[in-house]
């Protein structure tokens, strides 16, 4: 089985809305700031930013609300790489709550250097191989 990254968090009161759950919203900065989490893991983080300019950026997302999420859940979100190409990674974040998936963010992003895209670096690239996982059978489905 590959790696997989993990990033941990706590819902805090400021993230619940008017239903008394988390909100949307939240759910996808979690997610973001588990992408940072891969991207540190893999070469991407911020001392490669500030030495290359060089940088991820999301092209496209797709969210799904599988359950709903209270004031102080502990948020566990495993991180998986679902393909590398020369300049884009697709990823696939599944955040679970006592073990229950309660969300999951497929992304495709693009690896960006000088407002173009550009191709990772080949170490960065074998970096993210590691992650590589079978691509679950809801990711790449459109909305129906």
């Amino acid at each position: 089985m590959a790696e997989q990254a993990h990033y941990r968090d706590r819902v805090r009161p400021e993230w619940i809305d008017y239903n008394g759950h988390l909100s949307e919203p939240y759910y996808v900065l979690v997610f973001g700031d588990a992408t940072t989490a891969l991207m540190d893991l893999t070469g991407l983080g911020a001392d490669y930013r500030a030495a290359t300019g060089a940088s991820l950026y999301t092209a496209e997302a797709h969210v799904r609300y599988r359950r709903e999420v209270g004031l102080g859940a502990e948020l566990d979100v495993t991180t998986s790489v679902l393909s590398v190409g020369a300049r884009k990674v697709r990823l696939c974040h599944e955040m679970r709550v006592d073990g229950d998936i309660v969300a999951t963010e497929e992304l495709l992003c693009i690896h960006v250097a000088r407002s173009r895209a550009s191709p990772f670096p080949d170490d960065v690239a074998e970096r993210l191989r590691q992650y590589l996982s079978p691509v679950p059978d809801y990711a790449g489905r459109a909305i129906a």
